[in-house]
């Protein structure tokens, strides 16, 4: 799983205006794209950097796969929000060595919490965080930590009732509805977000719940899970933040960042 920054969630700024010719975008227009120029995009991005496969550990299970794994994917997810992957690899090894069961977790002293998870940064919020995760989950079970229920859920109603949770996201419901039980929702990470406006497919100014509502009504089903990891690699290797490098095809022909205009 990529344990980009969890994006903010700030209210909706979204300005949509005219609309142009996809790969040709105004100062805050939203490109007319079609599912089959998203589709596209996909190929021309696979073949600059290679195809996507789903692994054991981002793959669709249906419903919660072994008990409890639905969980510990979004416990491991909020530790991964603002940190790098190493640290939310180690964080997260720390967390369930020291705290095996889940309720111990929930019932755990939340300075003892938050000193385990420390090197995942934001260790008091995160750990409130959490614990309130799990509380709603036992609450909504009648004791049981299992997300299994979300699997019968139509993927808004899902999206909703773990963002109902204080602290979770859209970027993290997503990935646990994705990710784990394979349900259409992209995961709009830092990096997603910015490729997707600088290729015109959101507009700049949308926040990032915006660019979730977008992507999710724009991207074909199937197509969710391999284009978030391909322009998570595409961000990462050519379109980043600072000093793109932008001579390869799919930045001449899509990419709108000062460097490329």
């Amino acid at each position: 799983m990529d344990a980009d920054a969890d994006a903010n969630t700030d209210t909706d700024t979204d300005t949509d205006t005219d609309t142009v010719e996809a790969g040709v975008t105004g100062t805050d227009s939203v490109e007319e794209w079609t599912e089959p120029a998203v589709r596209k995009l996909h190929e021309e991005l696979v073949v600059l950097h290679g195809p996507v496969e789903r692994t054991d550990g981002d793959g669709a299970h249906g419903n919660d796969g072994e008990a409890g794994e639905g969980v510990r994917q979004l416990l491991t997810t909020i530790l991964s929000q603002n940190v790098a992957d190493e640290n939310t690899r180690r964080a997260a090894e720390a967390l369930f060595d020291r705290y095996p069961e889940f309720a111990a977790i929930e019932r755990a002293d939340h300075d003892e919490l938050a000193e385990t998870i420390r090197v995942a940064g934001l260790p008091n919020q995160k750990a409130r965080r959490i614990q309130r995760a799990l509380a709603a989950i036992r609450e909504e079970t009648g004791g049981v930590y299992s997300l299994a229920f979300l699997d019968a859920m139509a993927t808004d109603d899902a999206k909703a009732w773990l963002t109902d949770i204080k602290g979770v996201g859209p970027k993290t419901a997503s990935v646990v509805l994705n990710f784990h039980f394979g349900k259409p929702t992209m995961a709009v990470d830092t990096h997603v977000e910015r490729v997707s406006k600088r290729f015109g497919l959101v507009p700049e100014s949308a926040t990032n719940k915006r660019a979730h509502e977008v992507l999710d009504g724009l991207v074909p089903d199937e197509l969710i899970y391999p284009l978030h990891v391909l322009l998570i690699r595409h961000g990462r290797e050519y379109c980043s933040a600072r000093n793109p490098d932008c001579e390869n095809p799919v930045c001449e022909r899509y990419c709108h960042c000062p460097v490329c205009s």
